[in-house]
């Protein structure tokens, strides 16, 4: 088999074509950072407008005085959007399984 030549036409018209769909790539990439920063911003401002409970506020009140010993005063109560608890939560339970080295070596 004789191998195909390659005109330096060729790898234009190829090289422009990558190039494009790079622009277009890119142009996309984009309009996706920008619906992040909208849903990003429509979960901010719809867990700025969530309000706390009166029970939440006691049991809150309740545990901190059980910690401390003594009524404390709340002046601030806040939610925060976090993963921390969960991604802790994960992390305690992957760091409880025992591994057992004999079974993993051959």
């Amino acid at each position: 088999m004789k191998p195909e030549s390659t005109s330096l036409d060729d790898i234009a018209k190829a090289l422009e074509s990558l190039q494009s769909r790079m622009a277009e790539m890119g142009g996309e990439l984009a309009r996706m950072h920008e619906r992040i920063a909208a849903v990003e911003a429509a979960q901010a401002a719809e867990l700025a407008q969530r309000k706390v409970s009166d029970e939440v506020i006691f049991v809150i009140s309740a545990a901190i005085a059980a910690y401390l010993g003594k009524k404390a005063h709340i002046r601030h109560v806040h939610l925060l959007g976090s993963a921390s608890w969960s991604q802790q939560g994960r992390v305690t339970i992957q760091a409880s399984h025992a591994l057992n080295p004999s079974r993993s070596q051959p």
